[in-house]
């Protein structure tokens, strides 16, 4: 079939439901499916419940098991719709509401397999989608999606992706951090429907979003990646862990070729973005207990507005290391951050850092040079008793582990 929706090119559809599964196992990652609410009928989406996760026999378990695969997969996350408010259907969330409860009820549970399934949420401030999903449909939702994109400038002209000006650095971070204030907005809502915070609040797609790069399809959202992208990630990365009391998952959704990728290919070639290696960079912090922090910042100002200019985040590991992750955002001034390791003065043991800088605010990788930028062993700190003074360049990523 000809994808209309994507660029308008032949799908053959070649990586189906099979390779997906079979790449997450490769992966060693849960996958997360996404069912059509916008075009497609509650018997398609239970009929692909069952014939991805059903062990017994059936006309979808048989077919299943025909397609080459005996055993069912472990699917742990479901989506039932996307984007319902938009390209999903254009729907209200009262009319969403009502079709959530209809189709999650036929998003069942086989065998050993439990699904997390995930509503529709809000599309950046829509603060009224919340308040109905939660109050019409929470008690069937394990989970409630929110989408934010960075857009330097506007939706008909994004802005480069390379190439752009000082003024569009500052407006993309400034930007960024409006993610804390959707999150605190939109847990608000659900915190008077589910004050336990039973429910979820899955953000799932975000992330930068420029013009695509010249002379690609405009249907494939293709755009470079740089250390500006990088800090975007880190300093969402400390919104999520600010928040993790009720941001249980966060998946940036285009992982390769598409807006804020980890990875770029060109035909056999393939390459690391600046945010893949911010995203490994933070992986320290997972499954880590969230440390509290209280962070003094010099302002960093443009044009007569004025942002943070440092952001900071820090965990605690089950072995007791505790990671201590640091963005500079301004384009040209370092920066001096002193860190009180109160408690911990007696039980320092040894101190690694990694770092991920560049001298242009477009520094990027090409197929050419890969490994511009790529992080690297840091050590531009000192302790003295209970406190590390960091000494940071402009436009750095900086994760230090502190060992006992």
């Amino acid at each position: 079939m000809v994808n209309t929706h994507w660029g308008g090119v032949v799908e053959n559809n070649h990586f189906g439901t099979h390779e997906f599964l079979k790449l997450c196992e490769m992966l060693g990652c849960d996958p997360y499916i996404n069912g059509n609410v916008g075009s497609g009928t509650v018997q398609e989406m239970q009929e692909w419940v069952e014939y991805m996760t059903f062990d017994g026999e059936s006309p979808m378990a048989d077919w299943r098991r025909a397609n080459g695969r005996e055993k069912p997969w472990n699917v742990a996350f479901f989506g039932v719709g996307n984007e319902n408010w938009g390209c999903g259907g254009h729907m209200r969330p009262e009319y969403y509401a009502d079709l959530f409860r209809r189709y999650q009820t036929y998003v069942r549970n086989y065998g050993e397999n439990r699904i997390f399934k995930i509503a529709c949420g809000a599309n950046s401030e829509d603060y009224n989608w919340t308040e109905v999903l939660m109050q019409q449909a929470a008690r069937f939702m394990h989970g409630l999606s929110l989408h934010y994109y960075t857009v330097p400038k506007t939706w008909q002209d994004k802005g480069a992706a390379t190439g752009f000006p000082e003024s569009e650095w500052f407006v993309t971070l400034k930007k960024a951090l409006f993610m804390d204030e959707l999150i605190t907005k939109h847990s608000t809502i659900m915190d008077k429907y589910d004050p336990q915070k039973r429910v979820g609040l899955i953000v799932d797609e975000w992330g930068t979003w420029y013009n695509v790069e010249p002379g690609t399809n405009p249907g494939f959202l293709y755009q470079q990646n740089t250390i500006r992208d990088a800090l975007v990630a880190g300093l969402t990365f400390h919104i999520f862990h600010k928040h993790c009391d009720r941001v249980q998952m966060a998946n940036i959704a285009q992982t390769i070729n598409v807006l804020q990728s980890m990875i770029l290919t060109e035909g056999e070639k393939i390459l690391l973005t600046p945010t893949y290696h911010v995203f490994e960079m933070f992986k320290v912090h997972q499954n880590a207990t969230a440390l509290q922090l209280q962070t003094d910042s010099k302002p960093y100002e443009m044009n007569g507005a004025s942002i943070p200019q440092l952001s900071v985040s820090a965990s605690k590991s089950a072995q007791g290391t505790v990671h201590i992750s640091l963005c500079n955002i301004s384009h040209e001034g370092e920066a001096e951050v002193e860190v009180q390791l109160r408690g911990t003065a007696s039980a320092i043991g040894t101190i690694r850092g990694t770092i991920l800088t560049s001298d242009r605010m477009d520094g990027h990788n090409t197929f050419e040079q890969p490994g511009r930028i790529k992080p690297a062993g840091f050590q531009q700190f000192t302790v003295e008793d209970s406190k590390l003074t960091v000494s940071m360049p402009a436009m750095s990523v900086v994760v230090l582990a502190v060992e006992p």
